[in-house]
């Protein structure tokens, strides 16, 4: 029955296919084995004729195919979805389109979801960091956050000067969230990086700036 199902879904995602668009995001640095170039309204259409399932979402994640790989975020079933395998699937992430989407189809919908942000916000890998930042924002805009400290996220600081831009745009935003919970953690933020404000370096003058510039548009 699986093999008809996955059968199924990539003759639908041939069918639909968008080479322009695939290209495109090669040419982005998106890499897959299969990359059939569907937007993600269209992925999302795709997963309508499923039925969410455990066993074939696993088998889809496991697959080297961009669209393959979204549908699996898009058909687990939150219940048996377990904190232990939410940090197998963590380390598997391979790119920052499959760490936006596995977090807003399916990590901010478990229950242990602000547990797992802060985890992997401490984590030493920089890549799970990176979604754990990415989980925290995603958890701010759906309003399930839980009130955040900077001081339980040590690493954030370097992280938003990091040569590493997927990581620095995540903390980054993480930031912007937390700032938000109130004028005077925002005022605490910007007293942290205000030794960026007139630096050399262009990346850590633009941290300063962006937050600043948020802050001051979101409590005016």
């Amino acid at each position: 029955m699986q093999e008809e199902i996955l059968r199924d879904i990539r003759k639908r995602c041939r069918m639909a296919m968008n080479g322009v668009a695939s290209t495109s995001m090669r040419q982005h640095g998106l890499e897959y084995k299969v990359n059939f170039g569907l937007s993600i309204q269209q992925i999302r259409e795709l997963s309508k004729r499923y039925q969410v399932d455990a066993g074939l979402a696993e088998t889809l994640w496991k697959e080297n195919t961009r669209e393959l790989k979204i549908l699996a975020t898009l058909l687990y079933p939150v219940e048996p979805f377990t904190m232990e395998k939410a940090n197998e699937w963590v380390s598997e992430i391979p790119n920052q389109e499959i760490r936006e989407q596995v977090c807003a189809n399916l990590f901010q919908n478990l229950s242990f979801a602000n547990q797992l942000a802060l985890e992997w916000g401490n984590s030493a890998d920089t890549d799970i960091r990176a979604t754990g930042y990415w989980l925290l924002a995603r958890l701010f805009l759906s309003k399930k956050a839980e009130i955040v400290l900077t001081g339980r996220l040590p690493y954030i600081w370097d992280d938003i000067v990091s040569e590493n831009i997927s990581l620095r745009n995540a903390s980054l935003l993480a930031l912007k969230h937390i700032g938000r919970q109130s004028k005077e953690t925002a005022d605490k933020i910007l007293q942290e990086l205000s030794v960026y404000k007139n630096d050399k370096d262009l990346i850590k003058q633009e941290a300063f700036n962006s937050i600043a510039f948020e802050f001051d548009y979101f409590f005016e």
